[in-house]
């Protein structure tokens, strides 16, 4: 089962570090490899949420998320998007750019980590809206009891999650511009950039968002539809609303995973600023993320370790924080994937925990129902 759901991620390490080799060396070969691992330790939430969302998905559009999907966020994400974002912001066209970023490297980094202020608000504010949506629904399953329980019910308070974004966004940006101020005003102009990246980020959430809740919402009105009508001896199809409820779905995964691949961009700059290399090393990483999702989906790991998704967005929350801050502040990349890491390995053994807690349970149950000879 591992060997066949990850045997293109697999490929793909084995490809990506003798590509690495052959572009430059061993040398090259040990920083695709750093780059890699630092994917992986940055998205293990990322492939716990997409999980959530992937296993509502059927067969062919989990197909789709591994293949044009990966090609999104291999060549889309780590290659296209950093050329992208210093083709706008030094406005110069693409070819221009790709040749910075093979010709002049230092200028390419240097045009990438100033474009981070904005590339952080609307990361940081797609993340946040995920967070905030999550923790103010109120669910059968609680793992932090104390704290979820509360929040649940400030969460029927209507547009609160919108509120509470908002008001972040308005402190952050406020702080970036009192620090440009005091610093010269050398970024001042940058955090209207801030601001508005950040409610780009919020409308990006709540369209994409919006528009997969509500044909996910229809898609299962639809089946209840066609299950009433195969009693009464009827037929339906909702098939082409369960097309356009996955498409939105699979859309929703794409921007999801873009904003989860920001960090590991910006951070990658620590370890080289050679745009092959990392597309190389961010790729086998984003490959290593795709797989474990459908890894995960289909062992029913969520199912069996019901706590995992909610680490999986605390470490969400963690990380549009983490975003929110870099903007002025710089953080440790280490820093950053062990919140992450903490989260989901503690959220998973407080499942484990559960799950002895029930299997207990259930034989003392069994014992006691034993009839006496």
């Amino acid at each position: 089962m591992i060997l066949k759901t990850f045997r293109w991620a697999f490929a793909v390490t084995a490809l990506g570090l003798a590509a690495g080799v052959l572009y430059d060396g061993w040398a090259a070969f040990g920083i695709v490899a750093i780059l890699a691992v630092l994917e992986i330790s940055l998205s293990f939430d990322n492939a716990v949420v997409n999980a959530g969302i992937l296993k509502k998905m059927n067969a062919f559009w989990q197909r789709i998320f591994l293949t044009v999907g990966v090609l999104i966020a291999v060549f889309g994400m780590r290659l296209v998007f950093p050329v992208v974002i210093v083709a706008v912001t030094a406005k110069l066209n693409p070819y221009d750019a790709v040749q910075l970023a093979v010709t002049d490297k230092d200028r390419y980094q240097q045009l990438v980590t100033d474009a981070h202020p904005a590339i952080a608000a609307f990361g940081g504010m797609f993340l946040l809206m995920i967070f905030l949506d999550f923790i103010f629904e109120d669910r059968d399953i609680k793992w932090l009891a104390w704290l979820e329980r509360p929040l649940a019910k400030l969460g029927k308070v209507d547009m609160l999650s919108v509120c509470i974004a908002l008001v972040v966004l308005l402190v952050t940006a406020f702080t970036f511009a009192t620090h440009a101020h005091q610093h010269g005003g050398a970024h001042a102009d940058k955090a209207q950039t801030v601001l508005i990246s950040g409610i780009a980020g919020l409308i990006t959430y709540m369209v994409v968002g919006g528009l997969s809740g509500y044909f996910e919402s229809k898609l299962e009105e639809d089946e209840e539809r066609e299950e009433e009508a195969e009693r009464s001896g009827g037929t339906g199809s909702p098939v082409k609303l369960a097309g356009q409820a996955a498409f939105f779905m699979f859309l929703y995964l794409e921007v999801l995973d873009a904003s989860f691949s920001f960090d590991g961009v910006i951070g990658a700059f620590a370890i080289t600023n050679d745009i092959v290399l990392m597309a190389l090393g961010l790729g086998i990483g984003a490959m290593y993320v795709r797989s474990l999702t459908v890894y995960l989906v289909r062992q029913g790991t969520l199912d069996d370790y019901v706590y995992l998704e909610h680490g999986a967005h605390y470490a969400i929350g963690a990380l549009a924080v983490i975003l929110m801050v870099t903007i002025q502040y710089q953080i440790n990349e280490i820093i950053t994937g062990l919140v992450g890491v903490v989260l989901i390995g503690w959220s998973f053994w407080s499942s484990v925990r559960r799950n002895k807690a029930l299997a207990a349970a259930e034989g003392a149950t069994e014992t006691d129902s034993v009839p006496v000879p």
